[in-house]
């Protein structure tokens, strides 16, 4: 069972996690990916950690499946081996800062004169043109300057969000502007520019306390893990850890109060709408005293009563999440020096099977890739010499 992306070449001239996590979603879907990377040292994003054998966390994630061509783009040898590889591609992505990408002339304008059927993806930081055109853009700064650092946290004390969610966001835009491309292609024999940046990215997921803001004339509140808006929503610590509350309504505030004991609490005139459960919120925590129960208990009779609920679990707990077991979720890849379990992607498909390819070594499929391209033995020895592979 092939996967609906099956012939279609990727080549991507990528590093870091945005552009390399939109065509580890690509691979997951069948295409085959080319990710181009400098001989000396390769993607940084390997090096971040050394949690996965050889590699980062961050690669192991956002690489499976995917086959490594090593790449010196200043020889003319080694830009010969691209042009031809991009000659035979679909798509071409690159996250290369576009003054880069112009100088090593990979930039759309350039690639699209020489095959304007190319899908050709390009991923900046804050897009060019404006007093950020040229600024450095990483996650954690696109999160401050989009106010997602300033939204995040508990009273004075702000936050990044704990995972790398400006590079998703933009990673998963990019992946479905360039699904949306081939359709595209399709049905027009055109190609298509898609240009996006970090910060629009995650400017557009901050759409709803932007929203908010912009209709009450001020931020919510940081409230830490509890809901700005509705209450109570959020961890409440039990005997042997915590449990989070999403009481959302009415009906569901006098389930909860039902099920501490005290259905005259639901009665409380502070605590009526959810409107004065959030403008009471410190004498609402108050009164919700779970600390005689355990988790397990709590969530039992929260679910018997269809009060939504969760345990607040650590990351380092998911890998034995018992719904992700039960649900056989997980894969064993290959990565540089050992193997990792990682997660299926989590559509499930009666189309397709996702068939789990590993993390390559720097490099690891240069040979593979010039062959492919019709370099014969004596060639491929003489790029080497060089130093152009």
């Amino acid at each position: 069972m092939t996967g609906p992306l099956d012939g279609v070449l990727v080549v991507s001239i990528e590093q870091a996690v945005a552009v390399p996590y939109a065509t580890r979603l690509l691979a997951d879907l069948g295409a085959r990916v080319v990710k181009v990377e400098r001989p000396d040292g390769g993607d940084f994003a390997r090096h971040y950690d050394h949690a996965c054998g050889e590699v980062s966390s961050y690669f192991a994630w956002t690489n499976v499946g995917k086959q490594s061509l090593t790449l010196d783009l200043k020889d003319p040898a080694g830009r010969e081996v691209l042009d031809r590889l991009v000659a035979r591609a679909d798509v071409v992505l690159c996250n290369l800062s576009p003054g880069a990408a112009r100088r090593a002339g990979v930039d759309a304008g350039a690639l699209r004169a020489r095959r304007p059927s190319l899908v050709v993806g390009e991923l900046s930081g804050y897009g060019e043109g404006g007093p950020y055109a040229r600024r450095k853009a990483f996650d954690a700064l696109v999160q401050s300057e989009a106010g997602l650092v300033e939204l995040t946290g508990e009273g004075d004390v702000t936050a990044r969000a704990g995972i790398s969610v400006a590079d998703i966001a933009a990673g998963v835009q990019l992946h479905s502007a360039v699904l949306a491309a081939l359709l595209h292609r399709e049905r027009t024999g055109e190609g298509v520019t898609l240009r996006l940046s970090l910060f629009e990215a995650m400017a557009e997921w901050m759409h709803q306390p932007l929203l908010y803001a912009a209709g009450t004339g001020r931020a919510a509140p940081r409230t830490g893990a509890h809901h700005p808006s509705i209450a109570p929503y959020g961890p409440f610590r039990c005997r042997d850890g915590a449990v989070h509350l999403a009481v959302q309504n009415d009906p569901q505030w006098r389930r909860l109060c039902a099920v501490l004991g005290r259905p005259g609490l639901a009665d409380d005139p502070r605590f009526g709408s959810v409107a004065s459960r959030v403008e009471h919120r410190a004498a609402l925590h108050a009164e919700l005293d779970f600390t005689d129960w355990s988790a397990a208990d709590l969530l039992a009779a929260l679910d018997g009563a269809d009060v939504p609920a969760a345990r607040t679990r650590g990351v380092a707990d998911l890998p034995e999440h018992p719904q992700l077991a039960a649900r056989d979720r997980w894969a064993r890849v290959g990565v540089p020096g050992g193997e990792v379990a990682v997660l299926r992607p989590p559509v499930d498909s009666s189309a397709w099977r996702w068939e789990p390819g590993s993390v390559p070594g720097r490099g690891q499929h240069t040979d593979e890739v010039l062959r492919f391209l019709g370099y014969g033995a004596e060639q491929v020895a003489a790029l080497r010499a060089r130093s152009a592979v």
